[in-house]
């Protein structure tokens, strides 16, 4: 039963930070940028955050800077627009995820953190 919850939290964690980011591109780019990508996106920025949160996340300041530029990275690399809004995306995703997962730990569904957003 603990490999099924497991399973069941990573895909709804998942599904809430692609939700986040396809939900920022949206409203940055305004077209049509598929939510496929959208989780693609939510998985590769978790994997990248993860590797360097093992490598550098000890450091003070400096690693989650790292890090941080890391998942907008991901984002600029998967999205036109550059870097500026590629950060874009990712401050609207970080909201958004933050206001879903409020609301669905505020009525008991799960707990308060998503599968690629950093810090939600």
């Amino acid at each position: 039963m603990a490999l099924i919850d497991t399973i069941l939290i990573f895909v709804i964690s998942l599904l809430i930070g692609a939700f986040a980011i396809h939900l920022g591109a949206k409203l940055v780019i305004d077209a049509d940028v598929g939510f496929g990508r959208a989780v693609v996106t939510a998985l590769i920025g978790a994997i990248v955050w993860g590797v360097l949160s093992f490598f550098v996340g000890w450091i003070p300041l400096l690693g989650p800077l790292l890090m941080l530029v890391a998942w907008v990275g991901v984002i600029n690399w998967q999205y036109p627009g550059g870097w500026g809004t590629a950060a874009a995306i990712g401050l609207i995703a970080w909201i958004v995820a933050v206001v879903v997962l409020y609301v669905l730990a505020v009525v008991g569904f799960l707990s308060f953190d998503a599968l690629g957003v950093p810090g939600a």
